[in-house]
């Protein structure tokens, strides 16, 4: 069953392909060069470049890091502690949460 994007998940493909086909073209790497670093082929980084989201994210994640785009808003060198932070943060969160519908609660002030 084909699942349909919303418009800023689209737009967020989009935004992303291009700014790994600048990072790569700025580097002055050729798509075959560049697809064989990122491990795929040269259609498939067509795909990323263009923002089709049918690729799976960890080869649009592998593309932006060898392409020098930033990822969370840190530098490349940074994303391990990035990472360390969000899993903390995650940590701190209960690991179910109850719909805002169930339960016998009143939330009437």
């Amino acid at each position: 069953m084909a699942r349909t994007l919303s418009r800023q998940a689209r737009d967020a493909a989009v935004a992303l392909g291009a700014l790994i086909a600048a990072g790569r073209r700025s580097r002055a790497s050729t798509a075959k060069d560049f697809a064989e670093r990122v491990g795929v082929s040269v259609v498939t980084l067509r795909k990323v470049e263009s923002g089709d989201a049918s690729v799976a994210l960890g080869t649009y994640l592998e593309a932006a890091v060898l392409a020098g785009v930033p990822l969370f808003n840190v530098d490349s060198r940074e994303l391990a502690s990035a990472a360390d932070l969000a899993r903390t943060r995650l940590a701190l969160l209960p690991d179910r949460v109850r719909s805002a519908t169930s339960g016998d609660h009143d939330d009437d002030f």
